[in-house]
């Protein structure tokens, strides 16, 4: 498995704006081959700081995702609503539990 672990800080006034376009990102991601899961979370104590927790079953299927028009569209649409630039650090698996 491969993982990508995404900090993303958000203007205070595009939070919605955030959620609604992740939503889709995140939907047209998990019908892709690849993905495992994709899961978006919300600071409890800092409601504009996301972390996309993504999981796809190798490198090749991440790479893909990158390439995908959901996932192109969403990168367009939130790139002007980040208060800094997005973190990712990507994960080789080390122990996998089904």
């Amino acid at each position: 498995m491969y993982t990508v672990a995404v900090t993303v800080m958000v203007k205070a006034d595009h939070v919605d704006d955030f959620i609604r376009e992740i939503k889709k990102n995140a939907e047209g991601t998990r019908k892709e081959p690849g993905n495992v899961r994709f899961d978006v979370h919300q600071a409890e104590d800092d409601k504009t700081r996301f972390l996309l927790y993504e999981v796809y079953q190798d490198k090749d299927a991440f790479v893909a995702h990158q390439k995908t028009s959901h996932y192109l569209t969403w990168k367009a649409a939130v790139a002007d609503w980040m208060a800094v630039p997005r973190v990712g650090v990507k994960h080789d698996t080390a122990i996998w539990f089904d």
